[in-house]
């Protein structure tokens, strides 16, 4: 059996909401691939002033994504930055806290819960790219190739760079660590240099957080926003194989056009977002992947 079903599975799940300053749909479809592994979150105004949107794609099994949908919130919202309002470092430290629960006992446990499977130890992990708006201001804390992209202006203002172990400033970290890219995968498996969980990459007791083969540091990047910001359209990497990021928003305003953005027409959005992005055949390889979403609509 190969990586893909014989017939895409495209019924999605959709949720919807909204708090004082944006609306959201995030929509998730298995597509082509025999599982889901993909999870998200999207908490509007989960304190005053702050709403959070996340989207995790899980690999080597589900677990890892299932985990960090479940705590990334209740781990953030203790964090001592999170209070003071450094978000940056917030984020930071809570992608790291997520390794660190993983390691524990409780930890281990709760992972063998969310197995598709009962082999004995995960070899899973995933990516996370989070968004938190904070007043007028968008952080995105990115380790792995999920995206975040702001529309401004009608055009993509990217929020989130991928970590690919070609680049060379992951590359030189890895073989530092020991290790070699081949075929743009660490040790020629994982085509990923930054994630979460993947702990059998973390486990070198001489080397710091920072300096394993596979990290879970994300790179956070900052913006204003103001009233040339439209939308954010955040995916797991499936979402963005075939269409490039100006033709995404494209895509998506074409749904919108001028009408008063409702839950509604955001879920359309989103959904019909999916539909186009899905392949009719796994011939060519793109399009087949597991497709998470989020819009999140900037009110005015």
């Amino acid at each position: 059996m190969g990586p893909y079903l014989s017939q895409p599975k495209k019924d999605k799940t959709t949720t919807t909401g909204q708090g004082k300053s944006v609306i959201f749909a995030a929509s998730e479809m298995q597509g082509w691939r025999n599982t889901m592994e993909d999870a998200h979150i999207h908490k509007p105004d989960v304190i005053q002033d702050i709403s959070i949107f996340g989207v995790f794609d899980g690999h080597g099994g589900r677990e890892v994504a299932l985990f960090v949908e479940k705590h990334f919130i209740d781990e953030l919202l203790k964090n001592k930055n999170f209070k003071d309002q450094k978000f940056e470092e917030a984020l930071k430290e809570t992608f790291l806290k997520m390794d660190e629960l993983l390691l524990t006992p409780e930890g281990q446990k709760e992972l063998n819960q969310y197995k598709a499977t009962d082999s004995d130890e995960s070899y899973a992990g995933c990516t996370a790219n989070v968004a938190l708006i904070h007043k007028n201001t968008l952080y995105v804390a990115n380790a792995g190739d999920s995206r975040t992209v702001l529309c401004r202006n009608n055009i993509n203002y990217d929020m989130s760079v991928d970590h690919k172990p070609d680049n060379p400033e992951e590359k030189s970290r890895i073989e530092r660590a020991g290790g070699f890219v081949s075929d743009g995968r660490v040790n020629g498996n994982l085509n990923l240099s930054r994630a979460l969980g993947d702990l059998e990459y973390k486990r070198d007791s001489k080397l710091r957080v920072n300096e394993q083969l596979i990290i879970a540091i994300p790179d956070v990047k900052k913006v204003e926003l103001g009233p040339q910001d439209k939308f954010i359209l955040m995916g797991c990497d499936g979402v963005f194989e075939t269409l490039n990021h100006t033709e995404l928003l494209k895509q998506v305003n074409s749904t919108l056009g001028q009408a008063q953005v409702t839950e509604e027409l955001l879920r359309r959005a989103a959904e019909d977002l999916l539909d186009q992005l899905l392949a009719p055949d796994t011939s060519q390889g793109t399009g087949c992947d597991n497709m998470t979403t989020i819009l999140v609509y900037l009110k005015k």
